[in-house]
């Protein structure tokens, strides 16, 4: 496939990281020499195993998404990237812009309460981030988006049991260069991006910067509303981003660069669409499954603010050093409307707060038979919040604390040739983390809010509160991966390993006792592999798996004498088994005519959750289920290149399929069928690579589907609904993106 980027690589750097969020660490590098076209298929590298390794030889099932795919694909969201690879979930799914559902394998975080930590971990630039809010980050010609799928312990750590996925972005060379693009749409469209480099010192220092806005008006409408004189567009789009960047490479062996973003999200919050009419208020089931009904502001708040410092220096032909630095703050207000109604059956106002900082240091080596990677790592965190569930229109149900964590860690992941044909691989990974929380809890028999001000002429005042929760607990673990990897010949390579991986313990941040800490859950991985290319055409990786993941955290209500408390205890109550496929093929027909296939298959169940009914155990599994996780996920994508005396055009366009899947994990009435997606998109590029333009269109036949719900609600045995918590039928469902078209034109000078 020919390559068309105009190097417009700083806008990749400066924004990719401003809307923040991302995975583990697979940097990938493609040759773009004319011989490397020549063969058909691209060449690339990646470091999967913080070593640079091809892709080809790399025993890693990894999925990488290079900056020349996502521009002429027209993706603009980290969501997009679930498409091209197999058995991944990544949505935006309930009543935020921002935050990220990710599952990979089955296996992920459902629950995004601080406290909760998530089963597939975020990277950008070997930055790890902690909170899913803010992390559905809008993608702008970043170099490439990584996706490592299967428990990665050994060099990642703490959770990335399901796998990770990471932003990777581009060192700045060359001359002063300065970027301009526009995109606009139908909902009214409008992103406006700069970008900029300039070499302070030639080829030795370079300072950087990027700003983008980013507006979209809403699918849909709040269609009746508790508060006069407030935005009423639901699923909009109001982000601004910007980022700053000083890169210093004082001598070939020595390479420094420093990052500063901060992205504020200003989107409303999102409204469900209700799937069943209220009893307790006359309003209709909506037309439109992107309008709704809110008794809260529709307004909404995510901050993301951060810098890093990452040094490397080449000690000689064989050592390397690196250190990576870095801070940052996030600070959500939103407001979710769990019932979708005018009324205030259950609603909940609430504040995240989240620091963190962490340090990593790498001693790596690199010969013709070992390759090493170890390293020491360092995080802490606080992670804080407080909510106010507002039921039955005159009860608040207030909660509040934190979560904090502090973890050290040691790794180190070898491989060595035993032949030239046969090799192993052995890693391992000790951390130690100590959590320290508290939970504060209240019933109040009046409406409060955790922030003054958001209900016009309202004064919250001090409220009492009581400490419900107060623990300490520190954890240690070590995570093991063993394989071996045998080269069949130059274009083949089959592989088996043993992966283990773990997810933090915590402490339930709704607790209403002071109830035990629950223990991390743990994944175990087996993965037999093969990756190999035929005729310099046609390019077949293909991985079998199986997994066991045990002592899975789950909620469960307890009941009470007050139906107004809701009490939510926490346990190691699960278990659950995976067994699946996973198929990704390449094949360059001809010079300008180019296919793509992805195809994931899983069977995962719940094969244990037990409860105690006061005098022994239940098995509770048959009313458990793995949710986010399609049977079958698949892709197939073409793309056709030309050459005009006006300029290089490239059509491309692709039909996505995901099968059936669940939207809620315990007690689910709400499955979403299977369904596909038809994209289509024209790229155009200028003569003298100045001017490049593309027009989009995504979900070409309108498909509706769901990405997230909430139930709060009984079957009767008869066809029909019981009311739930709040005393309203609520079962509620958000939607995947409707039909869009767009138009962008970038320049370059």
């Amino acid at each position: 496939m020919k390559q068309h980027n105009r190097n417009r690589s700083y806008l990749a750097l400066a924004i990719a990281t401003a809307l923040s969020s991302s995975i583990a660490l697979a940097e990938e590098a493609t040759d773009t020499s004319p011989g490397a076209k020549d063969q058909g298929l691209e060449r690339i590298e990646v470091t999967a195993r913080k070593s640079l390794e091809t892709l080809q030889t790399v025993p890693v099932a990894v999925t990488s998404v290079g900056s020349e795919q996502l521009d002429q694909n027209g993706i603009s969201v980290v969501t997009e990237i679930q498409q091209f690879s197999p058995n991944t979930t990544l949505q935006s799914s309930r009543g935020t812009n921002s935050t990220l559902t990710a599952f990979i394998r089955g296996v992920g975080q459902e629950d995004p309460l601080w406290g909760y930590e998530p089963g597939v971990g975020i990277y950008i630039d070997d930055v790890y981030l902690a909170r899913p809010q803010g992390a559905v980050l809008d993608i702008i010609d970043v170099e490439r988006v990584e996706v490592l799928r299967g428990p990665q312990g050994s060099l990642y750590g703490k959770n990335t049991i399901g796998g990770a996925i990471k932003y990777v972005t581009k060192k700045m060379s060359g001359d002063m260069e300065f970027d301009l693009q526009a995109t606009f749409g139908n909902y009214g469209r409008q992103d406006y991006k700069i970008a900029g480099k300039v070499p302070v010192v030639e080829d030795k220092l370079y300072f950087g910067f990027a700003l983008a806005s980013l507006t979209r008006d809403g699918y849909g409408n709040f269609l009746e509303s508790a508060l006069d004189n407030q935005d009423t567009e639901n699923y909009n789009k109001d982000v601004f981003a910007g980022r700053l960047t000083v890169e210093f490479e004082p001598t070939d062996d020595l390479f420094i660069r420093f990052n500063y973003d901060k992205t504020t999200d200003d989107s409303n919050a999102k409204g469900g669409y209700r799937l069943v009419p209220s009893i307790l208020t006359d309003a209709p089931v909506p037309d439109s499954v992107y309008d709704s009904y809110t008794s809260l502001p529709t307004k909404n708040l995510v901050e993301n603010e951060g810098w890093s410092l990452t040094a490397e220096y080449f000690i000689n032909d064989f050592w390397s050093f690196k250190s990576v630095t870095a801070a940052r703050e996030n600070y959500s207000a939103t407001n979710i409307d769990f019932d979708n109604t005018p009324l205030q059956i259950f609603d909940v106002p609430a504040i995240y707060d989240d620091e963190q900082f962490s340090q990593e240091f790498q001693l790596n080596y690199s010969d013709d038979n070992l390759t090493l990677a170890s390293g020491l790592y360092y995080f802490d965190s606080e992670s804080c919040g407080h909510y106010d569930a507002i039921i039955f229109q005159s009860l608040t149900a207030e909660k509040s604390g934190c979560n904090n964590s502090e973890s050290y860690a040691v790794y180190a992941q070898g491989s060595y040739n035993l032949t030239d044909a046969l090799s192993f691989t052995l890693g391992a990974r000790y951390t130690r983390e100590e959590k320290k929380a508290n939970v504060n809890d209240n019933l109040h028999f009046s409406i409060e809010y955790p922030k003054s001000g958001w209900i016009p002429d309202y004064i919250r005042g001090d409220l009492p509160v009581t400490e419900v929760l107060n623990g300490k607990k520190t954890w240690s673990r070590f995570t093991p991966k063993v394989g071996i990897e045998y080269q069949v010949d130059d274009d083949m390579m089959v592989f088996a390993s043993y992966s283990q991986g773990f997810k933090s313990g915590t402490f339930n941040p709704r607790a209403s006792t002071n109830e035990p800490e629950v223990n991390p859950e743990i994944v175990d991985s087996v993965e037999i592999g093969i990756k190999s290319e035929w005729f310099d055409q046609l390019r077949i990786n293909a991985t079998v798996f199986a997994l066991e993941h045990k002592d899975r955290q789950y909620k469960s209500v307890v009941p009470n004498e007050d139906p107004a408390v809701l009490d939510s205890r926490l346990g190691n109550i699960g278990q659950s088994e995976a067994l699946g496929l996973e198929l990704e093929v390449q094949y360059a027909a001809t010079e300008s005519l180019n296919f793509n296939f992805a195809l994931g298959y899983i069977d995962t169940e719940f094969t244990e959750v037990l409860t105690w009914n006061g005098t022994g155990y239940d098995d509770l599994s048959d009313t458990y289920t793995v949710a986010n996780t399609p049977d079958t996920t698949a892709n197939l994508g073409i793309t056709y290149d030309f050459e005009t005396e006006v300029g290089s055009f490239v059509i491309n366009g692709n039909y996505y399929y995901r099968g059936e899947y669940d939207l809620v994990e315990v007690g689910n009435v709400l499955t979403q069928d299977g369904y596909g997606l038809v994209n289509l998109g024209v790229n155009w590029y200028s003569t003298d690579g100045d001017w490049e333009a593309g027009l989009h269109w995504k979900n070409v036949t309108d498909e509706e589907y769901m990405v997230g719900a909430y139930n709060f609600i009984a079957q009767d045995g008869n066809g029909g609904w019981l009311p739930g918590f709040g005393g309203d039928t609520t079962l509620i469902a958000y939607y995947g993106d409707p039909s869009t078209v767009s138009f962008t034109i970038g320049y370059t000078f």
